[in-house]
């Protein structure tokens, strides 16, 4: 198991911390970010980051589990979801992570998805240890959550995976149709130049052709 990044990074960390903290008065006491995985299947999830760290293991049991996963976003569910997880707490069918967030003490959460190329998505939640009245509180979190959502997916990205400058202007590049050739003429260097960024990029996310590595860096945040 891959260990969020926040976990390393006290740059992160601090951007979790404050998120949690500007939330104090709508009750939300954790927040958790999931993301593909970018070397496995097409449901695998991981924790990208999650705050306080001691909810590793519930947030974890979340990201294993079918909730909001591919099924989900095939269908016409929303954005944005709001559940009162202690509904089903204790029906045969509830999630295990479920009953660990219970255990915890957290009965709400607000899950807004930030869709990504090939039924991917990065997926945030705030959780909170009381029911919320209506839905505007809801709203109030899925607000919060789109306005950070720039900063804290960049600052995820670069822990994850450190790209030099060309190399990152290389890859997007090549996300917009361009050919190396075409790319040298825009970076004003030699179509070497360009092969050579491309594939350092490629090593760094470990794919072996330029495609792969466009459509890995975008499950990665990087594009």
């Amino acid at each position: 198991m891959t260990l969020p990044v926040n976990f390393d990074s006290v740059g992160v960390d601090a951007i979790l911390a404050d998120w949690v903290r500007a939330l104090q008065d709508h009750g939300v006491e954790a927040v958790l970010v999931l993301g593909p995985n970018p070397l496995g299947g097409r449901d695998e999830r991981e924790v990208l980051a999650v705050h306080p760290p001691r909810l590793l293991g519930p947030a974890q049991a979340l990201a294993e589990s079918p909730d909001f996963g591919a099924s989900w976003r095939d269908s016409d569910a929303p954005l944005v979801a709001w559940q009162d997880i202690s509904k089903s707490a204790y029906a045969e069918q509830a999630g295990r992570w479920r009953r660990l967030w219970l255990a915890h003490g957290h009965q709400t959460l607000v899950r807004v998805a930030f869709s990504l190329p090939a039924g991917r998505a990065f997926e945030c939640f705030m959780f909170s240890p009381r029911a919320f009245a209506d839905r505007s509180e809801a709203a109030s979190l899925a607000w919060s959550a789109f306005n950070i959502w720039p900063m804290l997916r960049r600052a995820i990205a670069e822990q994850r995976v450190t790209l030099s400058p060309r190399e990152q202007e290389s890859l997007n590049l090549a996300f917009e149709g361009l050919t190396a050739r075409e790319t040298a003429l825009r970076m004003d260097c030699s179509e070497r130049t360009v092969n050579y960024h491309l594939a350092n990029a490629m090593a760094k996310l470990k794919t072996d052709n330029k495609l792969s590595a466009v459509q890995r860096a975008c499950w990665i945040g990087l594009i």
